[in-house]
């Protein structure tokens, strides 16, 4: 395999995750800290990155070591390592920040059964090399990040008036209260939903218009 082929093949795991196989807007995986903790940036994006982190370590991990875990034992070894890496996690974010640590309660060590982490590790990170491993890891945790900051920013901008704590409209905003329940989180994701299914379409559309000229095209001129 060349060189360009590989780092092409790298590439492509790597974006995967950020659109083509976004784990919230396309699998629509981890959705109870995607509804729960995006009523604000700071929540959105400290959350994402403990994801980020724990995901990409536990890819690493887990396929450094994918043959010599027996395959009876695969999954309680996986989530092992997983709960390891969050309670790291967890601590990180209380030395940092009583407050934020507050605001994301329970949600922090829910990250042990996070549907994107545990099913990375199985898809993925069992069956390949720690380079793709951890791009892949890197790839869908930064899509997971950034999705979690696309709904964090529009809810806190709507329902409080400000974007990570810092006020936007001054006084005399009236905040739509609505963004900041768990209503409005629902309501934001499902607009985000439509958005992503109309891109999709849209570029399958002109994927086949383009393929039909291409067709006739080859056609007209044998």
């Amino acid at each position: 395999m060349s060189e360009e082929r590989i780092q092409s093949e790298k590439m492509e795991i790597f974006l995967k995750g950020l659109w083509k196989d976004n784990p919230v807007f396309v699998m629509l995986l981890g959705m109870c800290p995607v509804l729960a903790v995006t009523n604000s940036v700071i929540n959105a994006v400290v959350m994402g990155v403990a994801t980020l982190a724990v995901l990409t370590l536990s890819n690493l991990l887990i396929s450094s070591l994918r043959k010599l875990i027996p395959g009876q034992v695969r999954i309680a070894t996986y989530i092992l390592i997983i709960a390891t890496f969050v309670t790291v996690a967890d601590y990180a974010i209380k030395a940092a920040s009583l407050e934020v640590h507050k605001a994301l309660g329970a949600f922090i060590s829910l990250i042990v059964v996070n549907c994107i982490i545990l099913g990375r590790a199985e898809a993925f990170a069992s069956k390949n090399s720690i380079g793709k491993s951890v791009l892949d890891g890197l790839g869908m945790g930064l899509g997971f990040t950034l999705a979690l900051l696309l709904l964090g920013s529009v809810r806190e901008i709507l329902g409080n008036g400000s974007f990570a704590g810092i006020d936007l409209f001054g006084p005399n905003f009236q905040p739509l209260t609505l963004m900041i329940l768990p209503g409005g989180a629902f309501f934001v994701l499902g607009s985000y939903l439509l958005l992503f299914n109309w891109f999709k379409h849209r570029k399958e559309k002109e994927q086949r218009e383009l393929e039909a000229v291409t067709f006739y095209t080859g056609e007209a001129t044998r």
